[in-house]
């Protein structure tokens, strides 16, 4: 296992290509007040993901005060929205 997490890299081997990366500017994004404590991530296996045991086993890890919203934006990346009310 140790040898497994010292070759552990985040770059993805599959793509030939370099990926563009996302640019906006400030004045072009409408934010909301519901957006602030809000944090996207990825799954980083090969296996499928089972969303509903996924966000099921995180909201009952993270036990957060006022919920957490979890949702699927595809290629195994989700939006984690907390709710602090």
């Amino acid at each position: 296992m140790k040898a497994d997490l010292a070759n552990l890299n985040l770059e993805d081997e599959d793509d030939e290509e370099d990926e563009e990366p996302i640019s906006c500017e400030k004045d072009s994004i409408e934010t909301k007040d519901d957006y602030r404590f809000c944090l996207v991530g990825k799954v980083l296996t090969d296996c499928v993901v089972h969303f509903l045991f996924l966000k099921k086993t995180l909201a009952n890890l993270w036990h957060p005060l006022g919920g957490v919203s979890i949702t699927d934006i595809g290629e195994k990346r989700y939006v984690f929205c907390f709710s602090m009310r």
